[in-house]
């Protein structure tokens, strides 16, 4: 084996410029994507949450923090 370094030829690929991209012309358009391949859904729109509940996760808030304000009440 020889101690010289091998250099690879600088290879041209055709359609590719100078800078190893595709021309522009050559690049095919954006994808849009998957969202809104279904049918719209007019028959249940969002309204947020229902008051029965939301009214239960606040109740049940309260009770656990009442709870560690009494206990910590307590202890002191």
């Amino acid at each position: 084996m020889s101690a010289h370094a091998i250099t690879a030829k600088s290879r041209v690929t055709p359609g590719m410029k100078g800078g190893g991209g595709p021309h522009p012309q050559e690049t095919p358009p954006a994808e849009d994507g998957v969202g809104g391949t279904g049918p719209r859904e007019t028959w249940n729109p969002t309204k947020g949450w229902a008051a029965g509940p939301l009214t239960a996760i606040v109740v049940v808030s309260l009770l656990i923090a009442g709870f560690f304000l009494a206990y910590a009440i307590i202890i002191l």
